[in-house]
């Protein structure tokens, strides 16, 4: 069994792929035609990127 922030770590991990996901499938399409919408949604994809990546290491180190 594993301590709270450890599955807050992974609870966490999974919030920001799945956002990560609905971003670069649906957000990015629908915004087609904005210049201004589609930068953004691609800036805060590159964000929920980084944060995937640390929290996966972390992760990677408690588990």
């Amino acid at each position: 069994m594993h301590d709270n922030h450890v599955y807050n770590l992974l609870e966490q991990l999974v919030t920001e792929q799945k956002s990560l996901w609905r971003m670069k499938g649906d957000y990015e399409k629908d915004s087609t035609g904005c210049e201004e919408c589609d930068a953004m949604w691609k800036d805060l994809a590159a964000t929920k990127e980084e944060s995937i990546k640390k929290l996966t290491d972390m992760v990677k180190k408690h588990l």
